[in-house]
């Protein structure tokens, strides 16, 4: 441990709820102030990859496996080139981390990065207070002195809520990028970028895909200016009722029947371009341990989630749509909320989770391979 992350872990800190509540610890990573959403995630694993997810952009993620970095940080697990949380906070960080694969510890690495956290707190209180209050804006405070907590309250009032916030622009990429096809090239896909993971691309090249990554504000011309055999929309952060842009392009791509993937962002904008509201779930969903169905075959499957907003379709009937008809294809079984939609007049499909399995279970993968079959039968 150096020097300057000893210095940081003996600064007390304080997290302030917007409804007044408030746990004080120790700081970890930077010491300084954050603002942004408190929301928690369930998973025991996978850290690394949560902290670099673009969907995270404006979010502070709530840990709630009690003991975190025990792995450490490395250079190939990031999902994206940097952190996105707006801050992290966690019971009992790890002091010194045991993994042949670490290079650096969690705690260097958010110190390196800027991310200011907090550790030390009651995570399994904040989590039940979560849950009963809602997701809600918070704010983590270290280094100086904490003791007019109304003040701090003010400023966490004062910051932006994520519900009407339009933030994919602010994490996709400025230039387009190629990622070339693993061995023999089969098809090409332009993926539009509402923050995409790394792995993404990777799983959809190890199928033979050469994946042609576009910026958020990409024109319809761009997405075929590179002759695509299919089109991905990817995840992403803030409020889908807000993205205007994504939806327009959903429903150009939707009038020439290319053949359409959409995971978590993407599923909600598909429902929106088919004429479904959405909605801001209590505290959504996130972790990698979500229990969805696929109500075609009954199967469930164990998924990576990380979303606060829903797609509003009707469960139990076939909707009618300027695009041909649909259906939900995927249901959490935690809440029955929306996991997935299914075009069944066209090549097409969405769900709300995270199939790249980065981090999570591999449950899920097929999907990459149901897009691939819509892709053959298209061409066919």
């Amino acid at each position: 441990m150096t020097t300057a992350t000893r210095r940081a872990r003996s600064a007390p800190a304080v997290l302030v709820l917007e409804d007044g509540r408030s746990f004080r610890g120790r700081a970890y990573g930077a010491v300084g102030e954050t603002f942004g959403e408190a929301v928690f995630s369930t998973g025991m694993s996978g850290y690394q990859e949560t902290l670099t997810d673009p969907s995270y952009h404006r979010q502070v993620v709530v840990m709630t496996a009690p003991h975190i970095g025990n792995t450490g940080v490395n250079d190939e697990d990031p999902e994206s080139s940097r952190i996105w949380v707006a801050g992290y906070v966690v019971r009992d960080p790890a002091r010194v981390p045991s993994n042949w694969r670490s290079q650096r510890s969690l705690d260097e690495e958010l110190t390196a990065q800027g991310v200011v956290g907090i550790s030390g707190i009651d995570t399994r209180a904040l989590t039940r207070h979560l849950r009963e209050r809602g997701a809600m804006r918070a704010g983590i405070f270290s280094g100086e002195a904490l003791a007019d907590e109304a003040a701090l309250l003010a400023r966490v009032q004062d910051s932006p809520q994520m519900k009407g916030a339009d933030l994919c622009g602010e994490v996709a990429t400025k230039e387009p990028y190629v990622v070339p096809a693993i061995g023999a090239k089969r098809f090409t896909v332009a993926a539009v970028d509402l923050g995409i993971k790394g792995m993404t691309p990777h799983r959809m090249a190890e199928r033979g895909i050469e994946v042609h990554v576009l910026p958020a504000d990409s024109s319809l011309e761009d997405i075929y200016a590179v002759g695509p055999d299919g089109v991905f929309f990817s995840n992403g952060p803030g409020d889908p009722a807000s993205a205007e842009h994504p939806v327009a392009l959903m429903q150009g791509v939707l009038a020439r029947r290319t053949p359409l993937f959409g995971i978590c962002f993407g599923n909600q904008i598909l429902g929106r371009a088919l004429g479904f509201g959405t909605f801001k779930l209590k505290y959504g969903h996130r972790g990698i341990n979500q229990p969805v169905q696929d109500r075609a075959t009954g199967k469930v499957e164990i998924t990576a989630h990380n979303h606060g907003f829903a797609v509003d379709a009707p469960l139990d009937t076939v909707s009618d749509t300027p695009y041909g008809r649909a259906e939900v294809s995927h249901v959490c079984l935690n809440d029955n909320v929306v996991e997935g939609l299914r075009l069944l007049d066209q090549p097409g499909f969405s769900v709300q989770y995270h199939p790249e399995a980065a981090a999570g279970p591999h449950d899920a993968a097929y999907l990459f391979d149901r897009f691939v079959s819509l892709m053959e039968g298209q061409r066919a």
